[in-house]
C-alpha cells in the first residue's frame, strides 16, 4: 500500500483542478480563508470518495439501505482508507438522548448497577438483601451454641382486623403458638383483637436450643417457616435482651412490606417501561402550569392586573372565590404576589384544604346563593380545565401559561423510585449522572469494591473510566452525563464523537474533522491536540479543517488554499511543513503566522452611557454573580470551557429578555434576581448554531428574502406580463413554477429495490 494519498484533478465546487499528495498516518491541517475550498477538498472530495468506495464494496442488498453516494468531481484518488467524518453539527434533538447515552457510558452504568448495585427501600432507606434458604440456615446455625431461638413465619404485618378465621386455620394446621404485636399467645386460648388497630401476627413454627446435631431440625423448621411466611422468616433470639433477625428470600423491605423486582439493566433504562418514571415516561419533565407565567409580575396587585390569565375565565366567578378565600384567611388581594406569605401564595395557586362559605349574587342582584366548599386555586383550576376540555382553542390558550418543568414524581431523574433506590457505594445512578465528567471519573477511580465485586465489575469499570477519561482529554470535563444531547453546541458534539472514536481503538482509518478547536479555551486546546496525536499514533490519518494557530503550528503537514474566497479561491497556495508555509510569499496564512499581518486593534475604545445589569445569576454553576453589559458596543463573554458563559447569556439573559420584550414565556430563564436596563432595548435576537433551512428547497436566496424581489422582477418583464405570469410562476415551491418531474427539488430519487 502506498504511504501517500494522491489526489489528481480535484474540481469539486470552486476547486481549480488541484493535484495534491498527502502523507498517511499524519496530522494534516487544511487552512485558508473562509470560502477558499477547504471543506470542498476535505469533506466533499476526500471523505466523499472514501465513503463512496467503502459503500461500493458492500453487497447490493446492503447498499439499498445506505443510499447512492455521488462520485465527487476528481480524476483520481489513490491510497484512500475507509473514511469517518466528524463534523461540527448538533447531535440528535431526541429529548431522551443525553451525554451518557451517546457516549455509551450510561449503558455501562446500567450494567454496573444491575450487577453490583445494592437495593434499598425507597420508603425507609434501609438496605434490602435477598438470601437463599441455605444461606439463611447457615447464618442461623452459626449463632452461639446454647442460644434459645424461636422460628416464626410472619402472616400479617401492620394491618387492621380481628383475624379470627386466620387463628382458626393456623390451629387446624397443627401450630400451637402465635406472636401477636410482640406477645406470645397459645392458640387454645381466646385471642381477641381490636379490629380498628393495626396488628402484626407471626406463627411460631419451632422453638429450640442451638446445639450439635440440631441442624437437620433447624433446616426443616426454617424451610417450613419460609413456605408459610411466603419467603420471610423471623428468628427471635431469646435471652436477657431479645433480638429479632429477619430474613427474606425476596428483594423486599421487611420493615415497610414493599418488594422490588429482580434487578436487571432494563430497570435503569428511562427508555424502557420497566425503568422509566410512569409520571413523565422517562423524560424527566412535564408540561405544567407555570406559576411565574400565571403571575409574571410579583409586584403588581393581584386585583389590578397581577394575574395574567384573565380572559381564560379566571376573572369572573373564580376571582370572586379568590376574594372570599382571601377575606376568610385574612390577606388582601391589593398586594403583589411577592408580598404574600408562603401559606397565602399556596392558597392563591393551589386552593384550600378546609371549607369556606361562598356567597354568589346574580347579575341582576335579585338572587343570592350560599354554600360551603373548598377553594380550588388558580393553578389547579387551569390544570383541571386543560385535562378536561375537548376544545383545541382553550388548550392552546392555556398552554401559553405552561412550561416544561421537572417531573414532580422523579424530580427530573427520569427513573422509577425502585430504580433510584439501588445504590453503588452509596450513590444512585441518578446522582452519578448529575456529576460532572471529571467528578464521575474521580468517583469511579476511587471506588473501593470487595473481591467478588471486582471480579464481576472490573471490565465494566474499565470501560466507564476509559470513556470518561477521553471526555476529559478533549476538554469536556465540565459536562454532566445527564446533559441533554440537544443542548450541546456543535463543537461539544464533535468532541464527544472524537472521544468515542479514540475509545474505539480503530487503526488504518482516515478521519476528517471540521474545526475541532472552535469554542475551546486555550487551556483546553492542548488536551484536544494530545487526543488528535493519540488518534494519529494508533495508525490513523487525520485531515483537519482548521483556523486555529496552535493547531496549524502543531500539524505534521499543512495545506493552504486560496488565495481568496469563492471564485478567487480553490487554488493550492502551499503544501508541506510549517517552514514551507512560512516561506511561501503568496500564503496569507504564512504572513499571519510570521506576524507580518495582524488583526488591528482599535486605538480608542467607544464608551457607552447605557448598560444592561443582571444580578444574582445562579443557574447551574453560576455563583449569584452580577454582570453589567454596556449597550451599543461589541461585548465578548469569555472563560474556560464550562465556566458558565452559555449558562449566563443563552440560558439566563436571552430567555429573560425574550420573555419581557416578546412575551416568549415558554423560554424558561435560569435563576437570577433581577435585570435592569431592559427599557433601553426593543428587540432581542438569538443567533445560534441551529440549521437555518427548514426544507430541502431552502437556499440562501429564499432564507434572506432576496428571492421574492427577483421573482417580482421577472414577473414584471414585458414577456411575462404578455403571458400573464405572476411571481408564483418563478417559484420552485409552487405548482406551475416548479419542475413537476422533481417537484422543485432539482434531483430525482430512484428506489433501487
Amino acid at each position: 500500500m502506498t504511504n501517500k494519498i494522491i489526489i489528481k484533478g480535484a474540481k469539486e465546487h470552486n476547486l481549480k483542478n488541484i493535484d495534491l499528495e498527502l502523507p498517511r498516518d499524519k496530522l494534516i491541517v487544511i487552512t485558508g480563508l473562509s470560502g477558499s475550498g477547504k471543506s470542498s477538498l476535505a469533506f466533499d472530495t476526500i471523505y466523499a470518495e472514501g465513503q463512496r468506495r467503502y459503500v461500493e464494496s458492500l453487497s447490493a442488498y446492503a447498499r439499498q439501505f445506505l443510499g447512492r453516494l455521488e462520485k465527487p468531481e476528481v480524476e483520481q484518488i489513490l491510497g484512500l482508507s475507509p473514511a469517518i467524518a466528524i463534523e461540527q453539527r448538533k447531535v440528535s434533538k431526541n429529548p431522551r438522548s443525553t451525554v451518557g447515552t451517546i457516549t455509551e457510558i450510561y449503558d455501562y452504568l446500567r450494567l454496573l448497577f444491575a450487577h453490583i448495585g445494592k437495593p434499598h427501600c425507597y420508603l425507609c432507606g434501609r438496605p434490602i438483601k435477598k438470601q437463599s434458604s441455605q444461606e439463611i440456615i447457615n447464618q442461623v446455625s452459626s449463632l452461639p451454641a446454647g442460644l434459645k431461638i424461636q422460628i416464626m413465619a410472619p402472616l400479617v404485618r401492620g394491618r387492621k382486623g380481628e383475624y379470627r378465621e386466620l387463628f382458626s386455620r393456623i390451629k387446624k394446621d397443627g401450630y400451637v403458638r402465635v406472636r401477636v404485636d410482640g406477645k406470645i399467645h397459645d392458640l387454645e386460648e381466646e385471642i381477641s383483637l381490636d379490629k380498628n388497630r393495626k396488628h402484626t401476627i407471626e406463627v411460631v413454627v419451632d422453638r429450640l436450643v442451638l446445639k450439635e446435631g440440631i441442624k437437620t431440625r433447624l433446616a426443616d423448621s426454617i424451610e417450613t417457616a419460609l413456605k408459610v411466611g411466603e419467603g420471610i422468616v423471623n428468628i427471635l433470639r431469646q435471652g436477657q435482651v431479645e433480638e429479632e433477625l429477619l430474613f427474606s428470600e425476596h428483594l423486599s423491605c421487611l420493615n415497610c412490606g414493599i418488594s422490588l423486582e429482580e434487578i436487571s439493566p432494563r430497570m435503569f433504562s428511562f427508555n424502557s417501561p420497566y425503568g422509566a418514571c410512569p409520571a413523565c415516561d422517562g423524560l424527566g419533565h412535564r408540561m405544567e402550569i407555570d406559576p411565574d407565567l400565571l403571575i409574571p409580575d410579583h409586584e403588581k396587585p393581584l386585583d389590578r392586573g397581577g394575574i395574567s390569565a384573565w380572559g381564560l375565565g379566571l376573572e369572573g366567578w373564580l376571582m370572586e372565590q379568590l376574594r372570599m378565600a382571601a377575606e376568610h384567611f385574612g390577606f388582601s388581594l391589593s398586594k403583589g404576589f411577592g408580598h404574600l406569605s408562603e401559606e397565602e401564595k399556596k392558597i392563591v395557586l393551589f386552593g384550600t384544604d378546609s371549607s369556606i362559605k361562598f356567597t354568589y349574587r346574580s347579575k341582576d342582584r335579585k338572587s343570592t346563593y350560599s354554600w360551603v366548599g373548598q377553594f380550588e386555586g388558580l393553578l389547579n383550576n387551569l390544570s383541571r380545565r386543560y385535562k378536561q376540555t375537548s376544545s383545541e382553542a382553550i388548550r392552546s390558550r392555556i398552554e401559553k401559561y405552561m412550561s416544561i418543568l421537572p417531573c414532580p414524581e422523579c424530580k427530573g431523574a427520569r427513573l422509577r423510585k425502585e430504580s433510584l433506590a439501588v445504590q453503588v457505594h452509596g450513590s444512585s445512578i441518578s446522582r452519578i449522572t448529575k456529576m460532572s465528567v471529571v467528578h464521575a471519573f474521580s468517583f469511579f477511580k476511587n471506588l473501593s469494591l470487595t473481591a467478588a465485586e471486582k471480579l464481576i465489575a472490573s471490565q465494566i469499570l474499565k470501560e466507564i473510566t476509559a470513556r470518561l477519561n477521553f471526555l476529559v482529554n478533549v476538554g469536556l470535563s465540565y459536562l454532566t452525563l445527564e446533559r441533554k444531547a440537544g443542548t450541546l453546541s456543535g463543537g461539544e458534539a464533535q468532541r464527544i464523537r472524537l472521544a468515542t472514536q479514540v475509545g474505539s481503538g480503530l487503526v488504518g482509518v482516515l478521519y476528517v474533522l471540521d474545526e475541532p478547536s472552535i469554542g475551546l479555551h486555550q487551556r483546553d486546546n492542548k488536551k484536544l491536540l494530545d487526543t488528535l496525536f493519540t488518534l494519529r499514533d494508533l495508525g490513523n490519518t487525520l485531515i483537519v479543517v482548521e483556523h486555529d494557530e496552535t493547531t496549524i503550528r502543531s500539524a505534521d503537514y499543512i495545506v493552504d488554499l486560496g488565495p481568496g474566497a469563492g471564485e478567487e479561491g480553490g487554488h493550492l497556495v502551499a503544501a508541506g511543513g510549517l517552514k514551507k508555509i512560512l516561506s511561501e510569499e503568496t500564503s496569507l496564512t504564512g504572513k499571519y503566522l510570521k506576524g507580518e499581518l495582524v488583526i488591528p486593534l482599535p486605538k480608542r475604545r467607544k464608551r457607552s452611557k447605557k448598560s444592561l445589569l443582571i444580578t444574582g445569576a445562579e443557574e447551574h454553576n453560576l455563583k449569584k454573580i452580577d454582570v453589567e453589559i454596556p449597550l451599543g458596543l461589541f461585548t465578548c463573554i469569555t472563560g474556560v470551557s464550562g465556566s458558565g458563559k452559555s449558562t449566563l447569556i443563552s440560558q439566563t439573559l436571552y430567555p429573560a429578555l425574550a420573555g419581557r420584550l416578546h412575551r416568549a414565556h415558554r423560554l424558561k430563564p435560569g435563576k437570577f434576581a433581577r435585570i435592569k436596563g431592559i427599557e433601553h432595548l426593543d428587540k432581542v435576537i438569538n443567533i445560534d448554531q441551529s440549521p437555518i433551512g427548514r426544507t430541502p428547497r431552502s437556499n440562501p436566496a429564499t432564507y434572506t428574502g432576496v428571492w421574492t424581489p427577483i421573482r417580482e422582477l421577472f414577473s414584471s418583464l414585458p414577456e411575462s406580463r404578455l403571458r400573464g405570469h405572476k411571481p408564483g410562476r418563478f417559484s420552485f415551491n409552487l405548482k406551475g413554477g416548479r419542475c413537476e418531474a422533481c417537484q422543485g427539488d432539482g434531483i430525482i430519487k430512484i428506489e433501487m429495490h
